[in-house]
């Protein structure tokens, strides 16, 4: 009995070979064999990736675990995208975009529709970002003169929160306010 155990307790350990794997779902028109950069939604409802999309790195979103694809209205035309991240119910998809030769890091708030943008000083590239489960706050990693840095935005007076439990978001939100 011991042994049985032991031995059950030792190939949990060795790779989760008993741990259950599907496929994140079709991609529609992107180019699913190029996905990369996931980042799951706090409760795990939403994937974000970043597909290719006519040779542009494109963000995408999908409600797990059906694949259905889900809109996002502020992300279409600023591409390459890159680092993906979301709130605890996906309320809140944020990523890095070009728009001209500067990288800034845009936040959609999938409930009404607006979209913020968080710029930075033009002598630092934004590279990647993590939004706080909550969406209280923003971690962007930039270059700075051969440098790495890490810098924290403040979000408690531009969002607001996205806690366990609060609103779930179906589809890509209202219009976006005048």
């Amino acid at each position: 009995m011991l042994l049985t155990t032991l031995s059950f307790l030792v190939s949990g350990c060795s790779g989760g070979a008993w741990l259950a794997r599907r496929s994140a779902g079709q991609v529609g028109v992107f180019n699913g064999n190029s996905r990369q950069e996931p980042a799951l939604s706090g409760q795990g409802r939403f994937l974000a990736s970043v597909v290719d999309r006519g040779g542009r790195a494109t963000l995408l979103l999908q409600e797990q675990p059906s694949g259905r694809i889900v809109p996002l209205r502020h992300f279409q035309n600023h591409q390459p995208h890159s680092s993906p991240s979301l709130s605890w119910n996906g309320r809140y998809v944020a990523a890095l975009v070009q728009q001209g030769n500067q990288r800034l890091a845009l936040i959609e708030d999938r409930a009404n529709g607006n979209l913020h943008r968080l710029p930075l000083p033009t002598d630092r590239t934004a590279v990647r970002l993590s939004l706080s489960p909550e969406a209280r706050q923003l971690a962007v990693q930039v270059a700075q003169a051969g440098q790495w840095r890490v810098q924290l935005f403040d979000l408690r007076s531009l969002l607001e929160p996205d806690l366990p439990g609060g609103l779930a978001v179906q589809g890509g939100g209202a219009q976006p306010s005048p």
